[in-house]
């Protein structure tokens, strides 16, 4: 058997790779966290699949149902929101699984702040004025950061910040960012991206916090403070220019595998 852990998207059904649901359709079991996997994705699991909503559960609980499976020689679908690659708490999944000889495969999903940007309607790289994005969260109560990787350490960059897990800290946020940034710094705050209750909200940065409580946002979205936001003076990107075209027009492609001259 093999625990296909699986990125299932920002959270509208539609947003889900054809992979995925291939995925799902084949495994008889499917563990999902109930409150961002929305119920249309589950009604690609077989007739029949155990559905386990591990909202409630600790890692403990869902290793044990994933050994479970493992016994009994069935797939398991792992159904996690977003992609995989960033905050999805993975990685001591894999360890656990690794530990007990469980093989296991990653399938990428669209992260939040994809969908997040699509919402906003731009690109979040923009030549000459930002080519960095800076994808972190706040921290207070949970896991510690790294060194280095605090606030106003990040901050230091100027680049596109986009911060998850943070509408709670809002106004720590805001007051870290102001220094580097300043106070007229363009700023967003994205909720439910990509579901048809989304909200998308431009700003300040000095007015993010008051537009997050105003607006009644308290998860499931992400903060962007950054001057791409409102880039509007900036030059075209190299790779389209006239001069880029020519090079590619008089550049001879090289010969295939096996070819001589």
């Amino acid at each position: 058997m093999t625990v296909h852990f699986i990125g299932a998207g920002p959270g509208a059904p539609d947003l889900i790779t054809v992979r995925a649901l291939r995925l799902i359709e084949a495994s008889p079991v499917c563990l999902y966290a109930g409150s961002l996997v929305p119920a249309e994705i589950l009604e690609h699991c077989p007739p029949g699949a155990r559905l386990v909503d591990t909202a409630g559960l600790d890692l403990d609980a869902i290793t044990a149902e994933l050994l479970a499976a493992h016994e009994r020689g069935e797939d398991v679908a792992r159904l996690q929101s977003g992609d995989l690659s960033v905050f999805s708490a993975v990685s001591e999944q894999i360890r656990r699984l690794e530990a007990a000889g469980v093989p296991y495969s990653l399938t990428p999903g669209v992260p939040a702040f994809a969908a997040a940007a699509a919402a906003l309607g731009q690109e979040l790289t923009v030549p000459t004025v930002g080519q960095t994005v800076v994808l972190t969260r706040a921290s207070r109560n949970a896991t510690a950061m790294p060194a280095g990787e605090e606030l106003h350490e990040l901050a230091r960059t100027g680049a596109l910040l986009v911060l998850h897990l943070a509408t709670n800290l809002v106004e720590d946020v805001v007051e870290v960012l102001v220094p580097h940034y300043g106070a007229d710094c363009p700023a967003a705050v994205v909720a439910m991206a990509g579901r048809p209750d989304e909200i998308v909200a431009r700003c300040r940065l000095s007015e993010l916090a008051t537009t997050v409580r105003e607006r009644g946002i308290r998860r499931t979205a992400l903060l962007f403070v950054g001057r791409v936001l409102e880039a509007g003076d900036f030059a075209d990107s190299h790779l389209y220019s006239a001069a880029c075209a020519a090079e590619r027009r008089d550049t001879p492609l090289p010969a295939p595998v096996g070819e001589h001259s």
